[in-house]
């Protein structure tokens, strides 16, 4: 007999992505709106759990722990630093704080601007669904033959 998946086993994973999804809705609308503020760290503290374990197995954490960091020796450069004129700058020379950039011919934002993040955000959450689906697959798989034994 062949054994089908438990509703636990597909309606966590499920919800979990469900809700990954409308953080990334809820964080693009208020982009569009301009009120999304922090947001965006609504959907990366919902991928984080499993983002922040793999990580660790990757990158920089693993080679920290291959071995002690080399002493870094900092480097400014061939040159020193050329001193700073004593001379004062003509009245008429406008100061940083009078300029202005020209809008005029700015773009507006590109509709595919922000895909990288939504595209990490949603690349986390399956990550983090795959894994929460083996961890209850696991759960429910266990719980029959411990509850076989106990009643024997």
């Amino acid at each position: 007999m062949e054994r089908r998946w438990s509703k636990a086993e597909m309606w966590v994973p499920g919800g979990y992505l469900v809700l990954v999804l409308a953080l990334e809705f809820w964080t693009y609308a208020l982009g569009r709106t301009g009120d999304a503020g922090f947001a965006g760290i609504w959907p990366l503290l919902a991928t984080a759990p499993v983002s922040l374990l793999l990580l660790g197995l990757f990158g920089p954490a693993m080679q920290a722990a291959a071995g002690p960091a080399p002493e870094v020796v900092p480097h400014y450069g061939d040159q020193p630093p050329t001193p700073l004129s004593a001379e004062l700058s003509p009245e008429n020379t406008p100061l940083p704080a009078d300029w202005t950039p020209d809008t005029t011919t700015a773009l507006g934002p590109e509709p595919w601007s922000v895909l990288g993040f939504h595209a990490a955000v949603l690349i986390g959450a399956l990550v983090n669904a795959a894994a929460i689906w083996a961890f209850v697959r696991f759960l429910v798989r266990r719980r029959p033959a411990s509850a076989g034994r106990a009643g024997a």
